[in-house]
């Protein structure tokens, strides 16, 4: 079975990075991935997107026009790619800056706050990774403990962070249970 994934934000949201790590988590336990970014030119606050393609057998083909999955963290990035999506995929929407819904019927919406939340574990920076184990919580596609564990050796060179970012992986787990 194929899944994909499309992080989209603006840069300096860490787009790039939760995806990279959800395409790690993935390989740990044995799937083929592939990983794809793309951004502009003016990196942070420029768009910033990445599919990751999570499969059991061969990609014959990282370039996806409709992944099964969504997570949005800005309002152009939900108005560009929510109907992209396919049926009965997930579309997880940061309500912090998304006042909007994606008018689907079709789709899970996971709506998490994910600035805010990552405002009350401590900083605006993390909320990447309280969206990241959000959507992992909610769509089962790699094992959290895993992709813990992956959270921890991406930040291994800036331990003073790895508790920040565990607590912020905590409550976005918190956040997807509660939905």
């Amino acid at each position: 079975m194929q899944t994909e994934i499309k992080f989209a934000g603006f840069g300096g949201q860490g787009i790039l990075l939760s995806a990279k790590l959800l395409a790690y988590a993935a390989m740990k336990q044995g799937s083929q991935v592939a990983w794809i970014p793309s951004y502009g030119p003016e990196m942070r606050g420029g768009t910033a997107y990445c599919t990751v393609v999570i499969s059991d057998r061969l990609i014959g083909s990282p370039i996806i026009k409709n992944p099964t999955h969504l997570v949005a963290m800005n309002r152009p990035s939900l108005e560009k790619f929510a109907n992209d999506i396919k049926p009965d995929g997930i579309i997880l929407i940061n309500s912090s800056l998304i006042p909007v819904r994606s008018n689907r019927e079709d789709i899970t919406e996971l709506i998490v706050p994910a600035n805010d939340a990552a405002i009350k574990v401590g900083s605006v920076k993390c909320a990447n990774i309280i969206a990241l184990s959000s959507f992992a919580a909610k769509s089962k596609l790699v094992d959290l403990d895993i992709l813990k564990e992956c959270v921890k050796e991406e930040f291994s060179s800036k331990p003073k962070i790895i508790p920040l970012n565990m607590d912020a992986f905590d409550e976005g787990v918190n956040i997807a249970r509660q939905s």
